[in-house]
């Protein structure tokens, strides 16, 4: 399952927002109903996870994770908390909760931002802020692929 794409959106008063018609779309392909939200642990957005890949995610994780050590269930508890689980409406829509939207800086304009198998929502300001300076993106991309230490 592959997302493409940057979409602007408007939150409305009740804390609705139509998800794009595209990612939509390769829900439907794949099947995929059930969602996931949860705030990002790095930056100031929402992530949102088609169930499938929710639970590769928290699978490989907990996997990772030794149940018996207090520091890494610390780190499971903080990964699934606050996490929200939904279908959207008969319009596309899903409600995004008032907390969410202050954690994330969301007010009222949006942008999805597809990363391969998820989504992320950004405010915004956050969104035009975090993507302003990309001068060190082509070096850090060929470091990456070069497989040297970023």
């Amino acid at each position: 399952m592959r997302f493409f794409g940057d979409f602007s959106a408007k939150v409305d008063v009740k804390g609705r927002v139509i998800l794009p018609a595209a990612f939509r779309k390769v829900l439907e392909a794949e099947g995929e109903r059930t969602l996931y939200m949860r705030i990002d642990f790095y930056q100031e957005c929402l992530i949102i996870y088609p169930e499938s890949v929710w639970n590769r995610d928290l699978d490989e994780l907990e996997s990772k994770l030794n149940k018996w050590n207090r520091k890494h269930q610390d780190i499971l508890r903080k990964y699934v908390a606050g996490v929200e689980k939904f279908e959207l409406d008969g319009n596309g829509r899903f409600l995004i909760n008032k907390r969410k939207m202050e954690k994330a800086g969301i007010k009222q304009d949006i942008i999805f931002q597809a990363v391969t198998d998820k989504i992320e929502v950004w405010g915004l300001e956050n969104y035009q802020a975090h993507f302003a300076d990309d001068s060190d993106d082509g070096e850090e991309l060929e470091a990456a692929m070069a497989g040297l230490e970023l």
